[in-house]
């Protein structure tokens, strides 16, 4: 790698042909903070920006081969994983990173398209808690992901507050929780970062109109960006959701369903001065 060459972030993720979540959405969001993205595809779908339609699932040793070949040839500093898709790809990923243990990973737990289109199933989802939460240092869930995912940790957490949740969840061996708030009935935005001390920061943000395809994954990548450029995870986060929200508030709608983030608004402000 050459002194000037930006950071490298290895993303795990599903084919979005609407350009608005999934691969699609880590390689622009990725690019836009200054890094260079390489990707895993680990499963394909069809989808437009109203849902999806359905989706393949990738052969496990794809998805590993192609990690394997981009990890031998560049040193990467973070992963972030998306959609896996089935618990062949997942175990395959589990042991990729777990060779890596000193790469910072950033996950998100998609289970389910804005639609509402399940992504997993029940096997996959005990794989994710088995296997890739714990090595997982920042989870990024939304609050019905969170109160999913800690359900099947425990059945009575559905009912517990989201920091509970967030507590299980850090249990399986996760080093930090940014769970978001945007299902949740208030008037602002809360995003709140967990660690094992409790609530490490909570950032209130105007909430924007319409449905966002593909918000997740911009934030998850757009965490990957600032550990892989060295940030703190406090500053980290903040810097992300800043992002995000900036995206989304330059957000456009394509087609006949939800709002795509714009993650080069900033180039789009300076070409429109």
């Amino acid at each position: 790698m050459t002194q000037n060459s930006p950071p490298v972030v290895l993303t795990f993720s599903a084919s979005d042909p609407t350009g608005g979540a999934g691969s699609q959405a880590d390689l622009l969001t990725l690019t836009s903070m200054g890094c260079h993205a390489v990707s895993v595809l680990t499963a394909v779908t069809v989808q437009d920006t109203v849902g999806v339609e359905h989706y393949f699932s990738l052969d496990p040793e794809l998805i590993a081969d192609q990690a394997r070949c981009l990890l031998e040839d560049m040193p990467v500093a973070a992963f972030k994983i998306g959609m896996v898709g089935s618990v062949t790809a997942v175990a395959a990923i589990a042991a990729i990173v777990a060779d890596y243990p000193d790469v910072p990973l950033v996950f998100d737990p998609v289970l389910a398209s804005g639609r509402g289109d399940e992504l997993s199933d029940d096997d996959t989802r005990a794989a994710l808690l088995d296997l890739l939460v714990p090595q997982t240092t920042i989870l990024t869930p939304n609050s019905l992901e969170a109160r999913y995912l800690a359900a099947e940790l425990d059945p009575a957490a559905s009912e517990l507050p989201l920091a509970d949740c967030a507590r299980l969840l850090m249990e399986t061996g996760c080093e930090y929780v940014l769970l978001t708030g945007t299902h949740e009935q208030t008037t602002l935005v809360t995003n709140t970062l967990y660690g094992s001390q409790g609530v490490l920061r909570a950032d209130d943000w105007q909430r924007l109109p319409g449905s966002y395809h593909g918000s997740g994954c911009t934030l998850a990548s757009a965490v990957a960006a600032t550990l892989a450029h060295q940030m703190g995870v406090m500053e980290g986060a903040r810097e992300a959701q800043e992002f995000v929200w900036e995206s989304l508030r330059a957000g456009y709608r394509p087609g006949m369903g939800q709002y795509i983030p714009d993650r080069l608004f900033w180039a789009r402000k300076r070409s429109d001065a």
